[in-house]
């Protein structure tokens, strides 16, 4: 069963599958017209600088936050349970405990707002990214690269599909980016990786050599992790660190790192690009803020002929939005769930997402 065109749907979209919880409603008012934003609302639990966060703490943190947020937007978007067309959650992939405490509450209002037979969404996460980010920047055909703590891939469309066509063998790059904040001792709030990207644009004076690891259209982090790790141990010890006579500075390490991962990725983007014969290029996750990953991968793809999309924080990072987006995406093309059916998965390929909302070439 398909929506009838031009009626109003709207859904509301929880997510938390990592440390950040996000509750967003969006809708939809046809297929051809651009979704409209209502509310987009989002809570992060920090851990303490050096430590990463914990699923039990996690989960504690998303169960003591989600219903307060849940009737902020409800108040801010202006809508009433009887509006909601759809509750979208994210099934997964993620960390198995937020997952569950987030799911227990979609299953709740969904049964508290008579949704539970065909109003309950079940949502990729990584689908969700893609498809805030297309539709954000209007991106129409690009090669996707999606940068996340939990996610690395390469990414482009076909035959009702996204195809990833190169990933991370190991680590994802925020992992790798989260755990070398915590080597340094850089603060989680607002988050590691940003602050170490802060922290990278005042160094540059030395390049670290650090390991590259790319394998054929894949990569691998932990490599240069692991260096990183022993290397910053050096840099922070009394005696520090020199390269060419110059004392290694943690700034200096942040820049080298950056460098190093970040060439990585867009040496495997440009190899996929050439595959498909793309000119378009859309970063998505939370890397994909990075404004030295925009401004490398902008690099190749101007030499290409070709252009680079990306978002800012608010769509970039996980949240509530996009999850609500993708829902309703999957509703208005027929997809239907129920509170029975409402199950989480940590484990959960973007390739695994048949997608009925777009024909067959895109």
């Amino acid at each position: 069963m398909r929506v009838e065109r031009g009626k109003r749907t709207i859904s509301l979209g929880l997510e938390g599958s990592a440390n950040k919880l996000g509750i967003g409603i969006i809708s939809h008012s046809s297929p051809a017209a651009p979704p409209t934003i209502l509310a987009n609302l989002r809570h992060t639990y920090h851990s303490p600088p050096g430590a990463g966060f914990l699923p039990k703490d996690t989960a504690a943190h998303h169960r003591a936050w989600i219903v307060r947020l849940v009737k902020r937007a409800m108040q801010q978007a202006r809508v009433r349970p009887c509006d909601i067309t759809c509750i979208s959650y994210t099934r997964g992939p993620g960390m198995g405990a937020p997952l569950q405490a987030v799911a227990v509450v979609a299953r709740t209002l969904a049964a508290l707002w008579g949704l539970g037979e065909g109003g309950l969404v079940g949502v990729n996460h990584c689908v969700g990214h893609i498809e805030m980010g297309r539709a954000i920047t209007g991106a129409s055909h690009p090669v996707v690269l999606y940068v996340s703590g939990g996610n690395t891939q390469v990414i482009a469309y076909a035959a009702h599909r996204y195809r990833i066509f190169g990933e991370a063998l190991d680590i994802a790059v925020g992992n790798c980016l989260d755990r070398f904040a915590r080597a340094l001792c850089i603060p989680n709030d607002p988050a590691p990786g940003y602050n170490v990207e802060q922290l990278a644009k005042q160094g540059g004076g030395i390049l670290v050599d650090l390991p590259y690891a790319v394998k054929g259209m894949d990569c691998s982090f932990s490599g240069v992790l692991a260096a990183t790790e022993i290397i910053a141990s050096r840099v922070l010890s009394p005696e520090g660190m020199e390269v060419d006579g110059k004392r290694v500075t943690p700034a200096d390490l942040c820049f080298s790192l950056q460098e190093t991962a970040f060439a990585m990725l867009v040496e495997i983007t440009e190899r996929a690009m050439a595959h498909v014969g793309a000119t378009q290029v859309l970063i998505v996750g939370g890397v994909g803020c990075n404004e030295r990953l925009q401004e490398m991968m902008g690099s190749m793809a101007h030499e290409r002929g070709g252009s680079v999309f990306a978002t800012d924080e608010r769509f970039c990072i996980d949240n509530g939005i996009m999850i609500a987006h993708a829902g309703l995406l999957e509703y208005n093309t027929g997809v239907r769930g129920s509170i029975e059916g409402s199950f989480t998965t940590q484990r959960f390929r973007t390739d695994a997402v048949y997608v009925g909302w777009r024909g067959r070439d895109g």
